[in-house]
């Protein structure tokens, strides 16, 4: 008698620690209604967040650039394949034929990037508001061409006195597969680049 009441009361704690098959579909018709609510706003930050490090990278080779053009004595240029999605840093070829220290990088798939030159006078003001109106997007820089497998590229020149070459463009955008951009930007003084948005005029 008391074996028979023993196992009645496991059956009945094991029947309430479990879960009905119309409880467990619940769950996961709920789950999936969640990840399809939630997938666009993760997706749309994770793209955000690979448009900005490309940004941040793309500064920290600004920065590179003019350390090592100060240090090293010679011109130090940044190129940019628009085309190709590819962008690195290297020392003049006309100084010097082969860099040691030579970088290269890959766009992520969802970032197109282009270099644009603005009119001087308008660079307080970012695109996307009133002013300045571009001047031209370059395809390449118009003066002081080198030789080398990269010049025919745009590029952000450094010179050994620290500053930048006045043939770079001001500004390098960066557009997401979205239409949202970011713009690595020469800082109103210019002597050397910062980060912008739409939204930051800093």
């Amino acid at each position: 008698m008391k074996h028979s009441t023993h196992s009645s009361k496991a059956s009945e704690c094991a029947g309430l620690r479990g879960f009905t098959l119309i409880e467990l579909i619940l769950v996961m018709a709920i789950l999936t209604i969640a990840v399809s609510v939630t997938a666009p706003s993760l997706s749309n930050f994770f793209r955000g967040r690979t448009l900005d490090a490309e940004a941040r990278r793309i500064l920290a080779l600004t920065r590179l650039g003019q350390s090592r053009a100060a240090s090293e004595g010679v011109p130090v240029q940044l190129w940019i394949d628009a085309a190709q999605g590819l962008y690195g840093l290297e020392t003049e070829p006309s100084y010097e034929t082969t860099d040691a220290k030579r970088e290269e990088f890959k766009l992520d798939g969802d970032v197109q990037i282009e270099t644009i030159a603005y009119d001087p006078t308008s660079m307080d003001t970012l695109p996307g508001s009133t002013a300045p109106t571009p001047v031209n997007t370059m395809p390449a820089n118009s003066a002081r061409q080198n030789s080398g497998p990269h010049s025919a590229f745009p590029k952000l020149k450094f010179l050994p006195d620290g500053t930048v070459d006045q043939s770079s463009p001001q500004m390098i955008k960066l557009t997401g597969r979205d239409g949202f951009s970011i713009y690595v930007a020469q800082t109103r003084n210019r002597v050397n680049y910062e980060i912008r948005t739409r939204t930051n005029n800093n």
